[in-house]
């Protein structure tokens, strides 16, 4: 038996990367999966991947920047499957590394439109179809900077600290009707997106790699493990909380050998 069994879980971004592997964990688990993402062709392919383990999946197309849209993926969840009981919010938009006064005003209202709008639309109507259930489990991806920053990412590392905000905010506002909202925060991870940025500058994956005492990157499925595991029933006193996956980075400079 799966730890999720008989659950409904829904995940977006999900064409690839943490998206696909976290929706790949829950299906493991024995949830069935709502796959949520703006790219059909991935987001299809991830069904797939599922169904041919012997999982349950559909797929959703949707922007999360869009309500109506929003709307709608969580209607698939409760139409298709009967309710809601998990949700990770992942899907992310990248405009690229821009010191703060070069970034356009389009690109910033772009980035904030998904980054953080597109996931207060998630939790609102989230939330209510796990309120219609009584109970339900929700994450929101954050970053590995939580208690850090990098240059040229203003308009990521602003979305993601209010991310944490509105997860903190959401759990105590749910966390007494039977809903946990946590976030969980990923250092650098192999994918697809890093291995384009790798294959254009080698040295980048070595660079992040020594910010670790583990010496890697991460795979996505090592923090979709973490991800996935906040929903389950062995977190369930842990609620308005950052898990941050990042290999010890945040601990500080790492001696080198």
């Amino acid at each position: 038996m799966g730890t999720l069994d008989g659950k409904v879980a829904l995940v977006t971004g999900a064409a690839r990367g943490l998206g696909r592997a976290s929706a790949q964990v829950f299906a493991r688990e024995g949830a069935r999966v709502v796959v949520v993402d703006v790219q059909r062709e991935g987001g299809e392919e991830t069904v797939q991947i599922i169904k041919r383990s012997g999982g349950e999946a559909t797929f959703v197309m949707a922007d999360i920047s869009r309500s109506a849209d929003v709307q709608a993926m969580v209607r698939t969840a409760v139409s298709t499957y009967g309710g809601l009981d998990c949700a990770i919010n992942n899907a992310v938009i990248n405009i690229g590394r821009h010191p703060l006064a070069d970034i356009t005003e389009e690109d910033w209202d772009r980035s904030l439109a998904v980054n953080l709008t597109g996931v207060f639309l998630c939790m609102k109507y989230e939330i209510r179809a796990m309120l219609a259930r009584g109970s339900g489990a929700i994450v929101n991806v954050g970053s590995g900077h939580e208690h850090s920053a990098a240059p040229g990412l203003a308009w990521y590392l602003g979305a993601k600290q209010a991310i944490y905000g509105m997860t903190k905010i959401a759990a105590l506002d749910y966390g007494g009707r039977g809903i946990r909202v946590n976030a969980i925060g990923p250092g650098s991870m192999w994918t697809p997106a890093m291995r384009e940025e790798v294959r254009k500058n080698p040295q980048h994956a070595d660079r992040l790699g020594a910010l670790s005492p583990m010496r890697r990157l991460a795979e996505p499925e090592e923090v979709a493990e973490a991800a996935v595991w906040l929903c389950t029933g062995a977190a369930s006193y842990i609620l308005g909380h950052t898990l941050v996956a990042d290999g010890g980075a945040v601990l500080g400079l790492v001696p080198k050998d």
